[in-house]
C-alpha cells in the first residue's frame, strides 16, 4: 500500500539540515494496525507526515523513495503517487487524526458545517439535508448522537471531539488512516471508548490504520504490528505480541520492563536520560549511551573509559 525506502525527512535547510526520519525503511500493508512508538523527540509525527505525504511548514524530503500504491475498492482502478504527490489522495485514499482537537475544529463553526465542508467533491452528492442524514446515520453507528452536529466545539468534551475528529477521518472510506497521538491528555475510560471506535472502523472498512502513540498499553491492546521509534530511527519493527514477548533490542527491552505490571508491588524504575539530539546524531548506534550492553562492552574493552557522551561511538551488535 505504502512505504518508505531509506527515506531521510526533516527540517532546514541543507547546511543545516536535521533528519527527524533518518534512512528509514518500512512498509505499511492492506488490511493491518500498525503501531509506531517511542519517547518525545524521537521522529513519530514526522514519520507519519512524510507516510501522508504532508511536505508543508519547513518539512522536506532529502533522500530515499517514499510510495504508494492504492486499488479503489468499487472501480479496481490503481493509484500510484510519491512524495509530496500524495497530498493528491488526501480525503480521498488517505485520511489523517491530528491531535489536538481543540486546536484542530474551528471553534466559530458547529461541527456539521465542518465536516461538510471539508468532504471531497465525490462524496457532496445529493442535497445538503441527505448528505447531513447520511453523516447523522455515519455517528450514530460510531456511538456519536446527532445532536453532535449542532454543537460548536466549546460545547463538546474533549474526548467528543476527539471522537467527531475520528469520525471526520472515516467517513470517506479511506483506505489509510493515520492517527497522531489521538488519545493523548484524556483519562483511561475515553481513551478506551476511542481506541475501540478505531478498532471498529477498522474493521468495517477493512482498511489500515497506522497509530503514532508513546503509549505502549495502547499498542498492545489494539496494534497487529509494532515499529519503535528512537532518535530519527526505527530500531525494531514486527509482530506486536512477539515484541513484547521477546524484544530484541536494548531500547524496546527497557521501554517494556519500565511498564507496569497488573498486582505488582514493586516500583519500576524509568529509562534514564533522554534520546540524543538530531542536530548533531552521534556516529553508530544512537541508544548507545544509555544502553547497557554498549556500557558493559566499553568497560571491558578500557576500564577507565565511562561511558557518559552520546557523541561517543560504542562497539554494539546494535550498531
Amino acid at each position: 500500500m505504502i512505504a518508505l525506502e531509506n527515506a531521510v525527512v526533516g527540517y532546514g535547510p541543507d547546511k543545516a539540515f536535521i533528519a527527524a526520519v533518518d534512512d528509514v525503511t518500512i512498509t505499511i500493508g492492506d488490511n493491518e494496525i500498525v503501531g509506531i512508538a517511542g519517547e518525545s523527540g524521537c521522529g513519530k509525527s514526522t514519520l507519519l507526515r512524510a507516510l501522508y505525504g504532508d511536505f508543508t511548514h519547513g518539512l522536506r524530503q532529502r533522500g530515499g523513495e517514499i510510495n504508494a500504491r492504492f486499488t479503489d475498492a468499487g472501480t479496481g482502478t490503481t493509484v500510484e503517487k510519491r512524495g509530496a504527490n500524495l497530498s493528491e489522495l488526501w480525503w480521498d485514499q488517505i485520511s489523517y487524526v491530528p491531535q489536538g482537537s481543540m486546536s484542530v475544529l474551528n471553534p466559530l463553526m458547529k461541527v456539521d458545517k465542518q465536516i461538510i465542508d471539508g468532504l471531497p467533491k465525490r462524496e457532496k452528492h445529493g442535497s445538503r439535508a441527505d448528505l447531513r442524514k447520511r453523516i447523522a446515520n455515519f455517528l450514530k453507528g460510531l456511538g456519536l448522537e446527532e445532536s453532535v452536529l449542532e454543537a460548536y466545539p466549546h460545547q463538546l468534551s474533549g474526548g467528543m471531539r476527539q471522537r467527531v475528529l475520528v469520525a471526520i477521518a472515516a467517513f470517506v472510506n479511506p483506505r489509510l488512516i493515520l492517527a497522531d497521538e489521538p488519545t493523548t491528555a484524556l483519562d483511561v475510560v475515553v481513551q478506551k471508548r476511542i481506541l475501540l471506535m478505531m478498532v471498529e472502523i477498522q474493521r468495517r472498512l477493512k482498511n489500515t490504520l497506522v497509530l503514532v502513540s508513546h503509549d505502549l498499553g495502547v499498542h498492545y491492546q489494539i496494534t497487529d504490528r509494532l515499529a519503535i521509534a528512537y532518535a530519527g530511527k526505527i530500531v525494531e519493527i514486527g509482530p506486536t505480541q512477539k515484541i513484547f514477548a521477546a524484544p530484541s533490542h536494548p531500547y524496546t527491552q527497557a521501554l517494556i520492563a519500565a511498564l507496569p505490571r497488573v498486582g505488582e508491588k514493586g516500583q519500576r524504575s524509568g529509562l534514564e536520560g533522554r534520546p540524543p539530539s538530531l542536530v548533531k546524531p552521534p556516529q553508530g548506534c544512537r541508544f548507545a549511551a544509555r544502553c547497557p550492553e554498549a556500557q558493559d562492552i566499553c568497560r571491558a574493552q578500557s576500564p577507565e573509559l565511562k561511558m557518559r557522551s552520546a557523541d561517543r561511538p560504542v562497539a554494539c551488535h546494535f550498531r
